[in-house]
């Protein structure tokens, strides 16, 4: 008798993180369901490749529409899926917009979570649970880097929601014995990033720069410092923490910090360019609370997970210039 597939349902599947780890379940043999929203358009370009290709789409990937404050539909998909795995990656993920709206990223990140968390504890056969908690719980560090036991300290309304979410993951592992994990994740960037995102917004200005289809980008403050890894590595550990005997929380990062200086200066040295002759600082793009020193300590990853990053800042940073520079060049 052929065994039941293992059955991952993901929230934020048509993000950079949920792409990823699309493709990874995939290679894995899973059957992979994915909540989306549903809009006015249809494009969900990270995921193209896969839902054309009718071997997969709707006999391995199947995409199912249901938004984060709606738990009657959410719930419908879970009972329906039964999944052996939820990854919830759903969520407002901008730090400097959630200043602009609070109320909705609060609703979606921290309210939103503790529904799914409600619904699964209902279940009969609850299944595996990760929530991608992020750096920005500890806000204001107290100390540097920070690990699993780091007090929280947020200073963004993007942090105090994660922070809840964060914080109810970890009550609902301990009062109710579900196997419910947290990635707590530093900066993770690939070239699916959005373009709202700074290195993202980097990279392309340096590869649209160098074809000459811009001439400057627009920066705030270039000593702002971060712990930059590969997405496509942090969705693998995320995946690893869910086949472990005891669940838990983890650092997600890479331990070494880079300014925006760093970033400018690689990207743009890779195409051949003085990033100073392009930058234009704009106040505006200035966070009214930015967060300082978060740099995360992966020890405890690295160990349990037998976790392991395969590219550094400066490969990192080059493989998306060239990814831009090949869409460009296609879309010529």
């Amino acid at each position: 008798m052929k065994p039941d597939p293992l059955k991952a349902l993901v929230t934020g599947i048509t993000g950079q993180d949920g792409s990823y780890l699309t493709e990874l379940l995939l290679a894995k043999g899973y059957e992979v369901h994915g909540l989306v929203r549903r809009s006015s358009t249809m494009e969900r370009s990270r995921l193209k490749h896969l839902y054309a290709d009718e071997q997969i789409n709707n006999k391995q990937l199947f995409l199912h529409y249901a938004d984060l404050d709606d738990p009657t539909t959410i719930r419908r998909v879970i009972s329906k899926v039964q999944p052996t795995e939820f990854y919830h990656l759903a969520g407002q993920s901008h730090v400097g917009l959630s200043f602009d709206i609070p109320e909705s990223t609060c609703d979606t990140t921290a309210i939103g979570t503790l529904r799914i968390m409600e619904i699964l504890r209902d279940q009969p056969h609850p299944p595996r649970f990760m929530h991608a908690s992020s750096r920005e719980i500890f806000g204001t560090p107290t100390v540097s880097p920070q690990d699993e036991n780091t007090p929280v300290n947020p200073n963004s309304p993007y942090g105090c929601a994660k922070t809840f979410a964060t914080q109810m993951t970890k009550i609902y592992r301990e009062a109710h014995g579900l196997f419910f994990c947290n990635a707590i994740c530093y900066n993770h960037e690939s070239p699916r990033r959005g373009e709202n995102f700074v290195t993202r917004k980097v990279t392309l200005a340096a590869a649209r720069i160098k074809s000459g289809q811009q001439k400057s980008v627009s920066l705030g403050d270039l000593d702002a410092a971060r712990d930059w890894g590969y997405a496509k590595d942090y969705v693998e550990a995320m995946w690893l923490m869910l086949q472990q005997d005891t669940a838990g929380d983890y650092v997600l990062a890479t331990g070494v910090s880079h300014t925006i200086k760093d970033l400018l200066e690689t990207a743009f040295a890779h195409v051949g360019l003085n990033w100073q002759d392009h930058v234009e600082i704009d106040s505006r793009f200035k966070r009214p609370a930015d967060a300082h020193e978060l740099l995360g300590n992966p020890a405890k990853a690295e160990q349990t997970l037998n976790w392991k990053r395969s590219v550094d800042f400066q490969q990192l940073v080059h493989l998306m210039v060239e990814a831009d520079l090949h869409t460009l060049d296609a879309n010529s």
